[in-house]
């Protein structure tokens, strides 16, 4: 008989991939630790309530939740929780908050942030994105060139802070 018309092992729906980690070192601000405990905690949660549904149809979607406890865990064992008030108060480095104009005159504002915390819409750039790696280590006044796939624009920086202690 072909194997085509045979019903597959229900053990290969425990086959889920891991969710890769990147290959960075897991800079994170304080902030961004506390959120990986928040996420670690919602899929703890999660999990206890899947599997304390006697009835669960859905096993894949408990292997999800596992699959990405797992990885929520992992990055917090590598987390190296940078002291933001310790870095050069005078350049761009992990976790500085920083204003840009353009040659166009668009004005940006953002905070350098680790990979988990980053999020664009807010203002929070991963420090391994283009546009932090193209400031990291300008101080107020330096024109810096910002390679993008569109085209590469200059960014003057007009301010750098640092969150206090």
């Amino acid at each position: 008989m072909s194997r085509a018309f045979v019903k597959e092992n229900d053990d290969q729906a425990t086959e889920l991939p891991e969710r890769p980690q990147s290959p960075h070192p897991n800079f994170v601000t304080a902030h961004g630790l506390d959120l990986l405990h928040q996420q670690e905690e919602a899929l703890e949660d999660q999990r206890s309530r899947l599997m304390a549904d006697e009835q669960l149809l859905d096993k894949e979607q408990l292997l999800v939740v596992e699959r990405d406890l797992r990885y929520v865990q992992d990055r917090i064992i590598k987390a190296i929780v940078v002291d933001v008030a310790a870095q050069p108060q005078d350049s761009v480095d992990f976790g500085a908050t920083v204003d840009t104009v353009d040659e166009h005159d668009v004005k940006r504002h953002f905070q350098i942030v680790g990979e988990d915390e980053a999020d664009p819409t807010a203002g929070k750039l991963s420090w391994v994105s283009p546009f932090a790696l193209a400031l990291k280590d300008a101080k107020v006044g330096d024109v810096v060139i910002w390679k993008r796939p569109v085209g590469d624009l200059e960014l003057e920086v007009t301010r750098i802070t640092y969150p206090k202690g």
